[in-house]
């Protein structure tokens, strides 16, 4: 994606780390946690998805009881959110 000024440049690390421009976290609404999914064609072109990660990270979990409550209980009477 490219600016008004023109396009975005950042540099590989040597640890192969890459900074994502400031302007396009915000214009993309990529926030910490969020996961990029990387993918090239045939022709070597490379296109990045984002994959927000903010809510419903742990829906899929089964309460646990850790012994001050019973989860699996207060689950049953109040209901899962």
């Amino acid at each position: 994606m490219a600016t008004e000024e023109g396009p975005e440049e950042t540099k590989v690390s040597d640890r192969g780390m890459v900074t994502i421009p400031a302007d396009l976290r915000r214009r993309l609404d990529i926030e910490p946690g969020d996961k990029l999914r990387w993918t090239t064609d045939e022709e070597g072109h490379l296109s990045v998805e984002i994959v927000h990660q903010r809510e419903g990270v742990f829906d899929d979990f089964e309460p646990v009881d850790v012994g001050e409550t019973n989860a699996v209980e207060v689950e049953s009477e109040f209901g899962a959110e």
